[in-house]
């Protein structure tokens, strides 16, 4: 997995591994698919650790932009309330406003000297990010939204450099939100680090303090790190499937028993989250701190001030909240398997604009074009990372359907346990937004809203049932063995 810096004489010279590296900031060029592996440095995906980074992210930022850190520090410290908190005390709206003020008068950074590193961009995103949070959910719910230019400007230049929007995104809560309990012993150099230990993570900073919230982030941390080996699986399948003779077939078959192993374990860790994760306490105290302009409450419009005076800034439109679908393991997942392919009923008819009027109109009826808008909140690393993946020219599911019994067989399994796991993410779903927020209309009197919405203002459930529906599609038809 590691890239090479070489050419392979034992390959074509168009084969992915023989084509040029890109610049890791500016990409290939046109033509060229912008990497020379599928987990190589350019697209930010390690041995060890996938798409989290293979050490722990920045934990502060030098001392030019310590006022922003400050400012985060104290909201913690202060554990600052949302401003939906039922029965809010006088000291609690006092102590917001205090501290809103204080963030309004924050001097106006420059990010130039950031820009010389992306563990300083990133730090500063998270930074940033979870300050306007904080700021914006801890407002009067009939003041309007309009995030201090000290903070605005900054978060947006940043922004434009990471090719991110101005939002908490999952990479801002997981990816780049964790830091080991105890640190690993130094290691002779010539010995590989081991994959961080799954009950050795903690996470860097909340919103809210509590272990539920952490849990929350470290499920989903503990995911991406046992995913490592399904990325190593996608790989050697990759190879395998350039080769093409029985060997190869062979190999793929048990690849991807591996896999359907691999995804089982994810299954695991997703249900796990039950354990220290109380429902009602995510949903009322820690799921509202990183929604979005479109599912916070009243609608209002998100106004970063001072925009106008600086025309190479464009107004943010991306301004969906954190969604475990921000993902790019999953996607891959999707991606190899060929997932996204297997389109049928009215989730086709919505994606090609056929079949009724209603069917052609009802985008949310395609999770396949949901999907895809998660990925504008990826790290753009791991977006060209699923780019190359969708475009390798010889799909998985092209070798399956030439009718190797067993490996139709492996293919089916493997798309059995990644159906299983969003199987798993419904009952989730289910027991951590849909059923407290029934609970919530019940004790209020209030009527059925129709569907509940996930932080990126999508119907939630509707959303995760198409994207299962589309996994159970992708299976095919084992032939009969000759």
């Amino acid at each position: 997995m590691a890239a090479t810096s070489s050419t392979r004489s034992d390959l074509p010279s168009g084969h992915f591994l023989n084509l040029p590296r890109p610049d890791i900031v500016i990409g290939g060029g046109d033509g060229v698919v912008d990497t020379t592996t599928l987990a190589a440095h350019d697209f930010d995906v390690d041995t060890r650790t996938g798409f989290m980074p293979p050490d722990p992210p920045l934990s502060s930022l030098p001392a030019q932009w310590q006022p922003w850190e400050a400012a985060l520090s104290q909201a913690m410290i202060e554990k600052l309330q949302l401003a939906i908190k039922p029965d809010l005390t006088e000291e609690e709206i006092a102590r917001s406003a205090a501290w809103r003020s204080m963030v309004r008068e924050l001097p106006m950074l420059s990010i130039t000297d950031l820009t010389t590193s992306e563990l300083l961009l990133r730090r500063a995103h998270h930074v940033l990010v979870f300050i306007m949070h904080f700021y914006i959910h801890t407002l009067p719910l009939t003041a309007p939204i309009l995030i201090p230019e000290s903070i605005a400007i900054p978060l947006l230049r940043v922004s434009q450099h990471l090719q991110l929007p101005p939002i908490t995104t999952y990479s801002d809560v997981v990816l780049y939100n964790w830091d080991l309990k105890a640190p690993a012993a130094v290691q002779d150099t010539d010995v590989p680090v081991p994959t961080p230990d799954l009950n050795n993570l903690r996470s860097q900073d909340l919103f809210t303090g509590t272990g539920d919230e952490e849990e929350f982030y470290l499920a989903s941390a503990r995911i991406e790190l046992r995913g490592v080996e399904a990325i190593e699986l996608m790989r050697a399948t990759m190879d395998e499937m350039f080769v093409g003779d029985a060997v190869a077939v062979r190999r793929i078959t048990a690849y991807l028993r591996s896999l359907g192993d691999v995804v089982q374990d994810l299954t695991g860790l997703l249900l796990d989250v039950r354990k220290g994760c109380d429902p009602d306490v995510f949903y009322h105290q820690v799921r509202p701190w990183f929604t979005g302009q479109d599912s916070g409450p009243g609608a209002r419009a998100w106004v970063f001030e001072g925009i106008d005076e600086h025309p190479d800034l464009e107004k943010p439109t991306d301004l969906s909240g954190t969604s475990a679908g921000q993902s790019a393991l999953i996607h891959a997942l999707d991606i190899f398997l060929g997932v996204g392919n297997c389109i049928t009923g009215p989730q086709e008819a919505a994606r090609t604009g056929t079949g009724t009027e209603t069917e052609k109109t009802d985008k949310s009826r395609d999770p396949q074009a949901l999907l895809r808008k998660m990925q504008i909140y990826m790290p753009r690393h791991h977006r060209a990372f699923l780019r190359h993946l969708s475009a390798n020219p010889r799909p998985l599911r092209a070798l399956v359907e030439l009718g190797d019994p067993d490996l139709a067989a492996a293919y089916n399994s493997a798309v059995a346990a990644f159906k299983g796991f969003r199987d798993a993410h419904i009952r989730i779903a289910t027991i951590y937004v849909v059923g407290p927020a029934s609970r919530q209309r019940g004790a209020r009197g209030e009527e059925d809203e129709g569907p509940v919405k996930g932080t990126g203002g999508t119907p939630l459930i509707q959303f995760l049932k198409g994207a299962r529906d589309n996994t159970a599609d992708a299976m095919v038809a084992v032939p009969s063995p000759p």
